[in-house]
């Protein structure tokens, strides 16, 4: 059964992404269709899959994580605007039947990200 899961990595301070808003988005063209919001754990990974089973679909997402509010909420020294603000990662499914981990580090100055497992 495939699945999409994240988490979120602060580079900055060496410590999980705890109490980061992050959206779902499914895109077709143009069009992008809100599928999920979920707030990041302490451990700054999501209580559970964000997509699995039938919901899981061939095709290209978006995830867009608030890293910009996260850091403001620490107190970070950042300039107005902000460097990193919203994070925005587009992918695409092409095997629904596989786990799909998009994991996030992030610090107010850079961020990364990769296809984990």
């Amino acid at each position: 059964m495939g699945k999409l899961t994240t988490h979120v990595l602060d580079t900055a301070n060496g410590r999980p992404g705890a109490g980061i808003k992050v959206e779902l988005f499914a895109l077709s063209g143009d069009a992008r269709r809100a599928l999920k919001t979920v707030t990041t754990n302490d451990d700054g990974r999501c209580d559970a899959p964000l997509l699995e089973g039938e919901a899981l679909a061939k095709g290209e997402y978006e995830l867009v994580f608030h890293a910009g509010d996260y850091f403001a909420a620490l107190g970070a020294s950042v300039p107005e605007p902000r460097f990193v603000d919203r994070v925005v990662l587009r992918f695409g499914i092409a095997d629904a039947g596989s786990h799909y981990h998009v994991p996030l580090l992030v610090s107010p100055w850079s961020y990364s990200t990769y296809r984990g497992s």
